[in-house]
Order: structure tokens, then sequence, then C-alpha cells
């Protein structure tokens, strides 16, 4: 059985091998222990593309930082794929699946921190908190405008002049640096 703890705002998985799997076979089974506060989660909103939603589920496994996954999805979206997608990650991943936008902000504990190119915050001046969602659009149009208007807080990333827009793995990929940096809660 595989357990995931939230100690401290982090999560930590603990790994049995298969012999100790309650219904034997591959995978595994495994719990979710909240024992204190909140944590900073990563969403991705309708996200067109596959291979972005793996380096996103890799980042956000690495990290320690729960996944949302905001559907539909541009691209057929199901356990196997997200396998597939996210690799050997995708087991370690905390991942949940929303059905819609609504399933998604009827849920939503902290505040929802829109990443988007027309943002009014700065990420180097922006003042992240430990519950913060950091929200990502679909890649190939962002957000709709009752999602930009719900949003606690816009961020865009400082780009130069002449360029529109990062990868949006890449842009989770900063954004969550420089939240997690603020609010000290790096994997130890």
């Amino acid at each position: 059985m595989g357990v995931i703890y939230d100690v401290g705002h982090r999560l930590f998985r603990e790994h049995h091998p298969p012999s100790l799997h309650h219904r034997g076979g591959g995978g595994f089974t495994e719990r979710v222990f909240r024992l204190s506060g909140s944590f900073m989660r990563l969403s991705l909103y309708q996200p067109d593309q596959a291979g972005n939603v793996g380096t996103i589920l890799r980042l956000a496994a690495c990290l320690g930082v729960p996944l949302d996954v905001i559907e539909p999805c541009g691209f057929p979206f199901s356990d196997r794929a997200l396998k597939r997608a996210g690799m050997d990650y995708a087991e370690m991943a905390n991942v949940t699946r929303r059905a819609s936008w609504a399933t998604f902000e009827s849920s939503a504990k902290g505040r929802i921190v829109l990443l988007t190119t027309q943002g009014g915050t700065r990420l180097d001046e922006a003042q992240f908190l430990p519950g913060d969602i950091l929200l990502m659009g679909a890649e190939s149009r962002g957000v709709p405008d009752n999602v930009h208007a719900r949003a606690d807080m816009r961020v865009r990333i400082p780009q130069v002049e002449g360029t529109r827009s990062l990868n949006i793995a890449v842009a989770a990929g900063i954004a969550l640096a420089e939240a997690l940096r603020q609010t000290k809660e790096w994997p130890r």
C-alpha cells in the first residue's frame, strides 16, 4: 500500500512492496491524510496538450504539490492517458480530476491565482500565500472571462517585448518556484 501524508504543508508517500498490496496484482492502493493546514496547488483549466499535462504532472510530483485537471480537456483524457503522459511520475502525483469549472470552483479552498499574459501583477511583485491555487489556462485560448473575473489575483511573468507567451509547463515551473520560495514550502 502506498500512503500519502500531508505533514507541514508537504505531501509524503510511503511505498510498500507489491507483496503488501491488499488486492495483489499491479499498481498500489493509496490513502491521503491531511494532518495540518493548507498547501499550494497547481490547477490546469481545460488543457489542450497531453504532453504539457505530463510535464506539469511530473513537476507537481517532484515538488509534492497537488494538481487539479479541470475538464473537459482538448485530448482524450483517461487514467491510462494520464499514466502515459506522466510516465513513472503519474503514480507519485496527487492528481484530482474535476468534471467542470463549477466543480472545481466549489471545492477551491484557497485564493485562485491566475497565470495570464494579461495579468495586472508581475510575478516578481506578487505575494503568495501557502494555500494559493496557481491556475493555468488552456494553451490555445487561456480562460474565459468568468474565470478571469473569479481569480483573486492575476499574475503575469515578465517577458521581453515582441514575445507572446511561454510554454504552459515552463510558466508553471517558473511561477510555482517563486510561490514555493516565498512561502518556504520547498520540499526538504
